[in-house]
C-alpha cells in the first residue's frame, strides 16, 4: 500500500499519520508526506521533530528506524510535480487532510478561502488522477450549513442551507466537485467529515491537541482578559456544541479510508448543551463577569463595555454564528458500527481539555 497524506503536521493530519503507522504498519510500503518548509526548518526536519516529540505514540519511538524507511518527505512546493518524487510508484490512497480553516465572514476573505480549499484541491486532483487508485477528502461536518434536526451522512444529494461562513461553503463546494470529478475519471472519492476537534480521549497524553482552535480560542480570549468589564455573550439556549476528540477522529479515518463508504460524518452522538458548555469553559478559566443571552449583540444594539465591543469585533464575529446555531444532531449509526464513540462526561471532558490548554499556555506545537 502506497499512501500520500497532505497536512501531516496539522492537528488532525499528525494523528492520522500516527494511526496509520500504528495500525496499518504491515500493509504500508511507502507514505509520501508533502510538507511546507518554514524559514530555517526544512520539510524533513519538521517531520523528524514531530515523530521524536513527547506527543508521538510509543510505537513510533520504539520503531523509529523502520518508520523512517517507509516515509518520504516531499517539499510542498513540488506537490504538483509528482514526477520529481514518485519514482514510478502509483498511489493507492491519496488522503487530502490539508486545508485552510478560516471562519471569516468578510466578503473580501472569500476568494482566498476558496482558492486554498477548492481551487488548489482541483489542481491536486487533476494532477494525480492518473496516478491514484482512490482519493480521500477530509472535509468538515459543518459543510452541511446551519440546519436543524437529524443530519445524515449524505450531504450531496440535496443542496445545503445557510452556510455560516466561506470556510463551510468552500468545503461543500470542494466535496461536490470531487465527487463529480471522481465519477468522470473513474476514481472512487471518499468524503470524511470530522466535527470540531478536541483533545485526546484514547491516546496519551490525555486531552492533548497540537493546535488550539474554535472553542479553545473562546477560552483563551477570556483567560487572557485583564479587564474588569462585564460582557453579554450571545448564544442559542436550545443549541449544542459537537466536539470529537482528535485521536478518535484519526482512528476512524484510518479504519475506513480503504473501505467502500462514500460519505461519513465523524461526530459525537451527543452535543454539549451550549449554555452549560460556555459555563464550564468560563468557570475553568475563572472568568465570572458575564451574562448569557439569546439577544443578538452587535453594533446596531450597541455595546455595554469595551470588553464586549472587543469580543464582538474579534472572535465573536467568527464564533457567534456557531453559538447561535439551530439545534441539531447527527446520525452516528454507521460511525459507531465502525468504532464505538468512547463513553465520557461531555462537560467534564470540556473542562479537562481547557485545563490542559491552560497548563500549556494555549501554545500549539511548533513542528
Amino acid at each position: 500500500m502506497v499512501i500520500l497524506l497532505t497536512g501531516a503536521t496539522g492537528t488532525l493530519g499528525s494523528r492520522i499519520l500516527f494511526s496509520l503507522l500504528e495500525e496499518k504498519w504491515v500493509d504500508i510500503q511507502q507514505i509520501y508526506l508533502p510538507v511546507r518548509e518554514r524559514k530555517s526548518k526544512t520539510a524533513e526536519s519538521r517531520i523528524a521533530k514531530m515523530l521524536a516529540s513527547n506527543f508521538a505514540p510509543d510505537f513510533i519511538k520504539e520503531n523509529m528506524d523502520s518508520i523512517r524507511s517507509k516515509i518520504t518527505v516531499v517539499p510542498a512546493r513540488i506537490l504538483l510535480q509528482p514526477e520529481k518524487f514518485l519514482s514510478g510508484h502509483k498511489i493507492n490512497h491519496f488522503i487530502h487532510s490539508a486545508g485552510l480553516v478560516n471562519l471569516s465572514t468578510a466578503p473580501e476573505a472569500r476568494e482566498g478561502i476558496f482558492e486554498e480549499n477548492l481551487e488548489f484541491t482541483k489542481r491536486i486532483f487533476d494532477t494525480y488522477k492518473g496516478l491514484i487508485t482512490k482519493f480521500i477528502y477530509i472535509s468538515t461536518a459543518f459543510s452541511v450549513g446551519n440546519i436543524e434536526g437529524l443530519i445524515p451522512n449524505d450531504y450531496l444529494s440535496n443542496a445545503p442551507k445557510n452556510h455560516r461562513n466561506h470556510y463551510e461553503a468552500s468545503k461543500y463546494a470542494t466535496e461536490k466537485h470531487l465527487m463529480q470529478a471522481g465519477k468522470e475519471a473513474g476514481i472512487p472519492v471518499q468524503i470524511l467529515r470530522p466535527s470540531v476537534l478536541g483533545g485526546n480521549i484514547m491516546d496519551s497524553p490525555s486531552f492533548f491537541i497540537s493546535k488550539y482552535m474554535v472553542f479553545y480560542l473562546f477560552a483563551k480570549f477570556f483567560h487572557r482578559n485583564t479587564s474588569q468589564d462585564s460582557i453579554r455573550i450571545t448564544a442559542n439556549s436550545e443549541s449544542g456544541l459537537n466536539i470529537i476528540p482528535t485521536d478518535y477522529a484519526a482512528k476512524v479515518i484510518v479504519s475506513v479510508f480503504d473501505s467502500n463508504i462514500e460519505q461519513l460524518n465523524i461526530v459525537h452522538s451527543k452535543t454539549t448543551h451550549i449554555n452549560r458548555g460556555i459555563l464550564k469553559i468560563l468557570e475553568t478559566v475563572e472568568f465570572n463577569n458575564f451574562k448569557l443571552t439569546n439577544t443578538l449583540i452587535n453594533t446596531a444594539t450597541g455595546f455595554e463595555s469595551k470588553l464586549e465591543k472587543f469580543y464582538y469585533d474579534t472572535i465573536g464575529v467568527h464564533l457567534t454564528p456557531y453559538l447561535t446555531s439551530k439545534p441539531c444532531e447527527w446520525d452516528t449509526t454507521v460511525l459507531e458500527s465502525i468504532l464505538p464513540i468512547p463513553t465520557y462526561n461531555l462537560e467534564e471532558y470540556l473542562g479537562d481539555t481547557i485545563r490542559f490548554a491552560k497548563a500549556h499556555g494555549f501554545k500549539g506545537q511548533q513542528w
